[in-house]
C-alpha cells in the first residue's frame, strides 16, 4: 500500500537532517535569535527582494493562520475566505476559537477575486455586524489551483482600496511557484500581500513555516502574540536551520519541482484514459474524476481521499505527490491505472 494522501508522510530531506546534526552541539541564543535563523531570514529577504519585512518561524500551518488572523484583527473584525479555504474546513475552528468569524464565499476553483470580496462587503452595513478586515487566500488553493500575477495584483489593489489586509497561506507555496504556467515570483507575493508564509512542512522540512510580515502595522508587537500562543520556540534554531538549508542552494524549489513533475506524469495518464478533472492539474495536487469501480480497485493498492461525489457513478478523488515520491511508484500507479 503506497499513500498519495498528502505531502508530509515522509520525514525530511537528508540535507536538513545533516544540517541539524552538524549544528547539534553548537551553542546558540534561543527564541529564533540564533545565527542559523538570522541566515535563513537574510536568504528569504533576498528572494523576496525586501529587507524591511519581519520574518518569524513557526511550527505549522494552523498555528501560522491562527497567529496572523488573531494578531491582525480587532475583536469585532472578521476574515473573508473561500468556502474551501483551509481555515474554513480543516482547522477545527481554530480561527473561531480566537474570537473571529469567517465569512466564506463559494468559488468554483478555490480562488478569491475582487468581485467575491465585494459580494461579502455588500452585506455589512453597520456596527450591528462584524467588520470584514482581512482576506485569506492560499496558493496553491485547497483544490490545487494557483493565482496568476494579474489575479493577485488585482485582488491586492482592491483590498487596498477597501482597507483590507491580504494574507496568503503558503503551506504549498513551493508547489505553486513551480507549477505549470505559473508567472508569480516570491517577490511578487511580497509585493501584493500584507503577510504570507512559506511552507516547509509540506516541502521537505520536518516541520516549520516562515511567516513574512510586510505590513508594518502587523509587525508591531507580533512577538508578544508569538509568545502568548506558544509559537516562540526556545530552540528556534530547529526551524531556522531547516529554512537556511532549504534556501541556500534553491533546494526548496528543487523539491517542489520534483513533486509537481510526479503529479504531472500521473495527470497525463488520467488524460490519456479520457478522464477529466475537478480542477485543472497544475501542481502536486490532482483531482481526477473517476468511475466509482475504478476508485475501489485503486484503493486496494494506494491510499488517497475521495474528495467529492459527482453523481451516483463517479467521484472526484485527491492524490498528492511529495518531494520524496519515487518515480518508480508513480510508474507503477500509472501501469495499474491503465490495466483497469
Amino acid at each position: 500500500m503506497y499513500s498519495f494522501k498528502n505531502d508530509y508522510s515522509e520525514g525530511c530531506h537528508p540535507s536538513l537532517l545533516k544540517a541539524l546534526a552538524d549544528a547539534n552541539f553548537d551553542q546558540q541564543a534561543g527564541y529564533g535569535e540564533d545565527v542559523y535563523s538570522e541566515a535563513a531570514r537574510k536568504l528569504i529577504c533576498e528572494k523576496i527582494e525586501n529587507h524591511q519585512v519581519k520574518i518569524s518561524f513557526v511550527s505549522g500551518g494552523t498555528q501560522a493562520n491562527a497567529l496572523v488572523i488573531a494578531s491582525a484583527l480587532r475583536p469585532y473584525e472578521s476574515v473573508i475566505s473561500a468556502e474551501t479555504g483551509h481555515i474554513n474546513v480543516h482547522e477545527a475552528g481554530a480561527i473561531e476559537a480566537t474570537g473571529h468569524k469567517i465569512e466564506s464565499v463559494p468559488t468554483h476553483d478555490g480562488k478569491l477575486r475582487p468581485e467575491d470580496v465585494h459580494s461579502v462587503l455588500q452585506k455589512f452595513e453597520d456596527h450591528h455586524m462584524t467588520k470584514p478586515r482581512l482576506v485569506y487566500i492560499s496558493n496553491t488553493t485547497e483544490v490545487g489551483s494557483i493565482y496568476s500575477k494579474s489575479e493577485l495584483e488585482q485582488l491586492y489593489q482592491y483590498c487596498q482600496q477597501h482597507d483590507l489586509y491580504v494574507f496568503m497561506d503558503g503551506a504549498r507555496l513551493g508547489s505553486a511557484l513551480c507549477a505549470k504556467d505559473n508567472d508569480v515570483t516570491l517577490a511578487d507575493i511580497a509585493r501584493w500581500t500584507d503577510v504570507f508564509y512559506i511552507g516547509g512542512t509540506k516541502n521537505g522540512a520536518l516541520a516549520g513555516e516562515a511567516l513574512v510580515l510586510k505590513n508594518e502595522s502587523l509587525q508591531k508587537d507580533f512577538d508578544f502574540h508569538l509568545k502568548q500562543r506558544g509559537a516562540l520556540l526556545s530552540k528556534g534554531r530547529f526551524l531556522g536551520i531547516q529554512f537556511q538549508t532549504l534556501f541556500e542552494n534553491d533546494l526548496y524549489f528543487d523539491l517542489a519541482r520534483h513533486a509537481n513533475a510526479m503529479a504531472m506524469k500521473m495527470a497525463l495518464a488520467f488524460q490519456e484514459k479520457g478522464y477529466t478533472f475537478l480542477t485543472e492539474p497544475v501542481s502536486n495536487q490532482l483531482f481526477p474524476i473517476l468511475p466509482n469501480e475504478v476508485i475501489e480497485k485503486l484503493l486496494q493498492s494506494y491510499g488517497f481521499y475521495i474528495w467529492k461525489k459527482i453523481d451516483n457513478y463517479q467521484s472526484a478523488v485527491r492524490l498528492v505527490t511529495s518531494w520524496a515520491t519515487p518515480e518508480d511508484m508513480v510508474e507503477q500507479f500509472i501501469s495499474d491505472l491503465k490495466s483497469l
